[in-house]
């Protein structure tokens, strides 16, 4: 040793416990390699040798305990390291607590004593005593002691970046997000300058975007971003990972602020496209004033700032990835299912039989949200809860909280009752950086973490994004009105754009005479796509592939299966593998099926169904099915996935069977209505080859999902020429089940039906349902695909009179009208058309077909279904009436109340064609408020009521 020791205290006689293990890990790193500890302990050892063994001073013959004064002393000291340990954990917990992400200051500062070392009794010197590593284990190489750690760990979590992550349950994924946040990220995330200078372009071009729109299009509504001109280059990164990642398709979802940015800068939509929207956008005196897609159609189209578009980004002459924009309603987070859908079509290769076979990589989502709808939305919980759900989860979406700290007009206080906008995230264990967004390379941080969590743990992660907004909720908006210290502090706040450029400046990689010709640059272009569109505005007008108007008629498809097919297809579902124990009960009604092909044998609903699936899977098209029961059919019918008795195995038969070239994707819900039809229509939406059906547990709870019945399912062919071809089964039909489970609301579907939007269907028989699947197949991404409505059945999947004959399956097809078989034989003495749909007519017939009326003379009486409500199939009625050249009464009979169902529809249809001195009358319920009385017998009374009156003659009345 080269040291001398003389007259020196030796130092190992105060090292015990975890003090004195910390040091000999020291000691055994320098005997490999003396430059791998600090200084100071080079010259310890150097000096004094190696330290005494853990188990303190070993003497000859054994060691020698300490003494309780150096025992109390080593308790203290290991107490020190525990209240320091939690200190650790308190401000990777709570540090954002006192970040610095509020840009305008505006939140009331939290009580951050928990992060402070006091609060534990730790002073200055109680941390310099601790080495490092015992209580953080990310420590850097340059932090010495316990009192460098903390200052080090605060400095990270109460900057301009804050993190949430002790909601997350895994440790795996809390302990991989601590180490990035605290060992790698700070080393490896530093700008190059390129970078930089890249960064603040594009906020330069993001702040002059918008600011040309104000001065060129004084007065109209934009939803500018400004305040959050961040979102663009972030944005930027995040595409830019994903693609890097593998992802061959990144499909985006957002409200309207700052939209038109992101279709500019993102997806590359020209500027003169938009441009040329302003231009024909209708006085902003009227409404509405937002404008319109290119031309309007009367009051039909969709204002610029909901609009989508698609852009391919290229690496070389090959398209890598491609990006879609959702289109949107003003219903703001209703988008999010839709884009979760179209990213799990995107990742799923449906080409073969049994499920689907996905690929989480192949495609990545990215949702941007507002502060107030966020937790504001309930939309939003419900996609949330996909994340981890088989038939919906999609490998993690990235979100974004747009957080301008405004709701229109409404502030935090009255819009949340939480401290965050992104708490709700929590609950389901989702990754949460806050963010400032005016340091820009703060924000791209964040984006590299959320890309890297996703690639690794194919979870959602949310990103909440903390701003200002500039301007009001819509730049016609004066916000001093009802935030005027708010905009006091944004009137005086420089732009984040000017903070930035003022740092490269700073730092010399810029200079003012480089800021003007960046920002010239861009509004040179912007002045130039303006001019082109004023000189040739028609030209310009953006009319994104208009679909041509729909043909009133479904076209005539063959639907027929020849029996052949249908019985090899019959005998393969009841194959099952060997040792496989279906449920006894079970297992007996599926071997009844075996029979049902033969001569004189009856298909029933369930049965059907599956023949129509089946046979749609050998014709090569996809299946996709989901309700909140759809395996087992809420009314315990469909069985397509079977248990296994003994072990649970699962097992379905549509995947085994040979003649199968398609998937078969069938999936139990969660129990949300508005998400899952949201993701259902998205998928449809993007794999338009695909037979995507949704089914209501009852027909009553769709009004739970209206906003994408209105907004997406109903218009957006016309808004957006957005094609959908998704079947709706909706459970409907009055049993005496009360006001819940009674009725679909048939009456909202046909006041919502025009402009060949869908088709609504009420059907009556087996057959009937296995042609609509199949001619909806066949209709698949064709110019005639449309939503299908079917108000499907609940008694009546059993009824016997529902049971359709082999041959109708065989030779038959798909009936818009269906006559009563035994009717109207003698044309010219019927006076009276009972006009149904739906349950009302099989109750119809059973009534003159019952013991007591098969002998009565029904000669005065015909009953006609219509099976297809709309499009109406106004000839074919035309046709019956004129074959019966004595009808004085065309009754249109129902058992829902005259202001539902399908009364006020089928009126005026009825009136314009019947013949003149004909009367149009209606039999059904009153008027009523609810859809149906809560109490069997009266349930009971009024049906027996409205059948005995429709079959009752007129001069009997």
């Amino acid at each position: 040793m080269t040291g001398s020791r003389k007259g020196k205290h030796n130092p190992w006689q105060t090292y015990y416990g975890p003090n004195l293990g910390y040091v000999q890990e020291q000691y055994e790193r320098y005997v490999n390699d003396n430059t791998s500890v600090d200084r100071e302990f080079q010259v310890l050892f150097e000096q004094w040798g190696a330290p005494p063994s853990r188990m303190n001073h070993v003497q000859e013959g054994g060691y020698t305990q300490p003494s309780r004064d150096e025992g109390q002393a080593n308790l203290r000291w290991m107490q020190k390291v525990v209240d320091a340990s939690k200190l650790v954990w308190n401000i990777r917990t709570y540090g954002h607590l006192a970040a610095d992400i509020d840009p305008l200051g505006l939140s009331a500062a939290s009580d951050t004593r928990l992060l402070e070392p006091e609060s534990f009794q730790l002073s200055k010197e109680d941390l310099m005593a601790i080495p490092a590593e015992i209580i953080w284990e990310n420590a850097h190489q340059d932090v010495a002691n316990g009192w460098d750690a903390i200052e080090k760990l605060k400095a990270i979590y109460t900057k301009s970046i804050a993190y949430e992550f002790s909601h997350v349950h895994e440790q795996t994924e809390r302990e991989w997000l601590n180490e990035q946040v605290e060992a790698v990220r700070l080393a490896q995330d530093s700008l190059t300058d390129e970078e930089k200078t890249s960064l603040l372009t594009r906020l330069v071009q993001a702040e002059q975007f918008e600011h040309f729109l104000h001065r060129t299009f004084t007065g109209q509504k934009r939803f500018s971003i400004e305040g959050m001109e961040v979102l663009i280059p972030m944005l930027d990164e995040m595409v830019k990972l994903f693609s890097s990642d593998g992802a061959e398709y990144i499909l985006m979802g957002m409200a309207h602020r700052g939209r038109l940015n992101v279709l500019a800068h993102l997806l590359r939509k020209p500027y003169s496209k938009i441009f040329s929207e302003f231009h024909h956008a209708p006085n902003k005196d009227m409404i509405p004033s937002e404008g319109s897609r290119g031309i309007n159609f009367g009051w039909t189209g969709d204002v610029k700032y909901h609009l989508g578009a698609k852009h391919a980004i290229k690496a070389g002459e090959v398209v890598k990835t491609r990006l879609r924009l959702a289109n949107n309603p003003s219903h703001l987070e209703f988008v999010n299912p839709v884009v979760e859908g179209f990213t799990r079509a995107a990742q799923e290769d449906r080409s073969t039989s049994g499920y689907p076979v996905q690929n989480v990589s192949l495609a990545a989502t990215i949702l941007l949200h507002g502060d107030a709808a966020f937790p504001g939305e309930g939309v939003v919980a419900e996609t949330l809860n996909f994340n981890k759900l088989p038939g919906y989860r999609n490998g993690g979406t990235v979100h974004f909280i747009v957080n301008n700290r405004l709701g229109f007009t409404t502030e935090s206080e009255d819009a949340r009752s939480t401290h965050y906008a992104s708490d709700l995230a929590k609950g389901f264990e989702i990754p949460i950086v806050h963010v400032n967004a005016d340091d820009p390379e703060a924000c791209l941080t964040a984006v590299r973490l959320a890309a890297q969590y996703r690639s690794r743990f194919k979870k959602d992660f949310l990103i909440d994004l903390i701003g200002y907004r500039r301007y009001g909720h819509n730049e016609m908006d004066d916000p001093g009105t009802t935030q005027p210290i708010i905009y006091n502090k944004v009137n005086n706040h420089p732009s984040v754009t000017t903070l930035y450029s003022q740092c490269l400046i700073d730092e010399g990689l810029v200079t003012d005479e480089q800021m003007a010709e960046i920002k010239q640059e861009f509004v040179s272009r912007m002045e130039a796509a303006n001019e082109k569109v004023k000189h040739n505005h028609l030209e310009d007008a953006d009319h994104t592939d208009r679909l041509k108007p729909l043909v009133l008629q479904s076209p005539k498809l063959d639907t027929a299966v020849p029996l052949e097919r249908l019985s090899a297809i019959n005998e393969e579902l009841l194959r099952w593998p060997d040792g496989f124990e279906i449920y006894p009960k079970l297992k007996r009604i599926l071997q009844r099926r075996a029979g049902a092909l033969d001569e004189g044998g009856q298909v029933d609903w369930a049965l059907a169904e599956t023949l129509a699936f089946a046979t749609i899977l050998e014709d090569g098209k996809p299946i996709r099915i989901s309700g909140q029961d759809s395996e087992r059919g809420t009314f315990a019918h469909r069985h397509l996935i079977l248990h296994n008795a003994k072990s649970g195995e699962n097992y379905c038969p549509l995947h085994q069977l040979p003649q199968a070239k398609a998937s078969f994707a069938i999936h139990n819900s969660p129990l949300s209505e508005a998400s899952v039809l949201g993701f259902e229509y998205g998928y449809n939406v993007y794999a338009p080859e695909t037979l995507v059906i949704w089914e209501a547990q009852y027909g009553d709870f769709t009004n739970a999902g209206q906003v994408i019945i209105d907004q997406f399912i109903s218009a957006g062919r016309e808004k957006w020429s957005q094609i959908s071809s998704l079947v709706m089964l909706l459970p409907h039909g009055y049993e005496g089940q009360g006001p819940e489970h009674s009725s679909a609301r048939l009456e909202r579907f046909l006041q919502a039906a025009a402009e060949d939007n869908w088709i609504i269907a009420n059907l009556t028989s087996a057959a009937q349902y296995f042609h609509i699947l199949r001619r909806q197949a066949a209709m698949l991404a064709t110019d005639h695909a449309r939503p299908l409505i079917i108000m499907s059945p609940k008694s009546l999947i059993r009824n016997p009179k529902v049971a359709s004959p082999r041959e109708a399956f065989s030779k038959g097809a798909f009936m818009e009208v269906v006559e009563q078989p035994g009717l109207a034989e003698k044309p010219e003495q019927v006076n009276r058309i009972l006009l149904c749909s739906g349950k009302v007519a099989v109750d119809l017939e059973a009534m003159i077909t019952n013991e007591q009326s098969a002998e009565a003379d029904w000669s005065w009486l015909h009953i006609v279904r219509i099976e297809q409500l709309y499009p109406f199939p106004e000839q074919k009625v035309a046709e019956i009436i004129q074959r019966l050249p004595n009808v004085k009464e065309l009754v249109w009979v129902q058992e829902e109340p005259e202001n539902m169902g399908a009364w006020r529809y089928i009126e005026p249809r009825l009136r314009a064609i019947a013949p003149e001195h004909t009367e149009v009358a209606y039999i059904g319920r009153p008027e009523r408020s609810s859809t149906a009385s809560g109490y069997q017998n009266i349930h009971s009374f009024e049906q027996e009521h409205v059948l005995t009156l429709a079959l009752t003659p007129m001069q009997s009345q």
